[in-house]
């Protein structure tokens, strides 16, 4: 329901009612000769690039608004009804999308806002529900199969967008949001009678597994209703790298979602439909990577090949020096259509490697907080969610160039650069001493002691435990 617009507003918009400021033949890409010629269609909007960059963008500004409340809701009152009704509501709104378009665009602008308000809460309560449910043995699995539906579903809605802007009704782009609103509300009917927030209150698991995860994650879920140790929280050194691996990831990731499209259009010169199937396929090569990763990570570590903090720190390089090299690439293949489709899908399947790295150390560092660390980390980092576009709206705004693109994707491969460097001098996967149940609330942490190891039992190491 967030990924949608991106495709279906190249199809809303009057391009020829759109001014560009004249271009040299050497900074534009040619038109392909061997294409079937076609009348292109002009869609309803004269929005030029920076109103579809705040278009695109004001989804996240109610978005960053719920992840903290969000976090720590769910860790109070469980995730089921939090994160049910936040999709819900998130299904309604884009219901009314179309409604809202052809209104004004004011109308839009505040119903994105408040499709975030409501779809803000969806990771943080993951995170808070994957604390009460993954064994340490299993999380990179588990966390992976969990975050990456969301890149499955890029894969389903992109060419699916595509097809409906073509041939859909009512003008064929709103088809997109009713389908995928529709579709958001069957799921909630879904989700709410056959979920649990835990192993404890479901109805139908096995005594064997309850027993199993439960006694894994004692230690993890002994102080979920003690209050958030804000100011440890936000002084720790751990926290922070984790932080600025998570906006160096959404700045990146969000400038490919929000403006791949845009790109393939105006740059790689794609039709509707080709636009659609090619921008799914990076999501397509990232979902893939992104459970080999996970499941590669898990065998690590259990059988101690690598430390957990090693382990975290080479997937989350591989996740974010690799798409910088790519996007680099991106930005200096110039017009080889092939070549450039080729770097990107690079670029964002590489990235799938950072679920198996900073994805999953909320978890590990603040099992209890789990949800509120990861909503105050991703309220910051998603601000890249509407920043990135403003930022492309900016740069090629009348100036839909080779050149001009080229900036985009370095300032994306820098940013990817500094936040991954961090994270390798800063990172860990060690209970922080504000976390662990032992902890007696004063600034003196506990001793560590550096001899103890994570081993093949289920059982979550404390914090006189070596996770690193």
């Amino acid at each position: 329901m967030r990924v949608n617009l991106s495709v279906t507003i190249v199809a809303m918009v009057n391009h020829t009612a759109i001014p560009h400021v004249n271009q040299t033949d050497v900074d534009i890409c040619p038109e392909p000769t061997d294409r079937p010629t076609s009348v292109a269609k002009d869609g309803e909007f004269a929005w030029d690039e920076y109103r579809q960059g705040i278009i695109l963008g004001c989804f996240f500004w109610g978005y960053i608004m719920t992840q903290v409340p969000g976090g720590r809701l769910a860790e109070l009152f469980g995730a089921r009804k939090l994160l049910g009704y936040g999709i819900l509501s998130t299904s309604i709104f884009t219901l009314l999308t179309p409604v809202a378009a052809r209104y004004s665009d004011t109308m839009l602008i505040i119903s994105r806002v408040l499709m975030g308000l409501g779809e803000g809460v969806t990771f943080p309560a993951m995170h808070s529900m994957l604390a009460e449910w993954a064994p340490p043995l299993e999380r990179s699995k588990m966390a992976t199969f969990v975050f990456t539906g969301a890149q499955f579903g890029t894969v389903i809605t992109l060419p699916v967008s595509g097809i409906l802007c073509e041939y859909g009704f009512d003008g064929g782009w709103p088809t997109v949001f009713y389908v995928f609103g529709g579709l958001g509300v069957v799921w909630f009917c879904i989700w709410m009678p056959f979920v649990a927030d835990s192993p404890a209150t479901h109805p139908t698991i096995s005594a064997a597994e309850k027993h199993y995860i439960c006694s894994s994650l004692r230690d993890s879920i002994k102080k979920k209703s003690a209050p958030v140790p804000w100011r440890q929280m936000c002084s720790s050194s751990a926290v922070w790298a984790v932080g600025i691996a998570n906006v160096g990831h959404a700045w990146g990731f969000y400038t490919l979602l929000t403006e791949l499209p845009s790109y393939m259009d105006n740059i790689l010169h794609f039709d509707m439909k080709q636009n659609s199937f090619v921008s799914a396929l990076p999501y397509l090569a990232m979902w893939l990577f992104s459970i080999f990763c996970s499941g590669i990570a898990d065998w690590l570590i259990s059988r101690q090949y690598l430390h957990v903090t090693t382990c975290r720190k080479v997937f989350n390089s591989i996740g974010q020096y690799g798409p910088a090299l790519a996007l680099i690439g991106v930005g200096y293949i110039g017009c080889s259509t092939g070549a450039a489709v080729f770097l990107l899908t690079l670029a964002v399947g590489l990235s799938g490697a950072s679920y198996s790295g900073f994805q999953v150390n909320f978890v590990e560092i603040a099992p209890p907080y789990a949800g509120t660390l990861f909503g105050l980390t991703n309220a910051i980092a998603n601000v890249c969610g509407f920043a990135a576009p403003y930022a492309v709206g900016l740069l090629v705004q009348g100036h839909q160039t080779v050149g001009q693109w080229r900036l985009v994707f370095l300032i994306a491969a820098v940013i990817y650069f500094i936040s991954n460097t961090v994270f390798i001098f800063f990172g860990s996967s060690q209970v922080q001493p504000w976390a662990d149940s032992d902890y007696n609330g004063d600034d003196v942490p506990i001793t560590i002691n550096e001899e103890s190891e994570l081993t093949h039992s289920p059982v979550l190491p404390r914090s006189n435990d070596k996770l690193f």
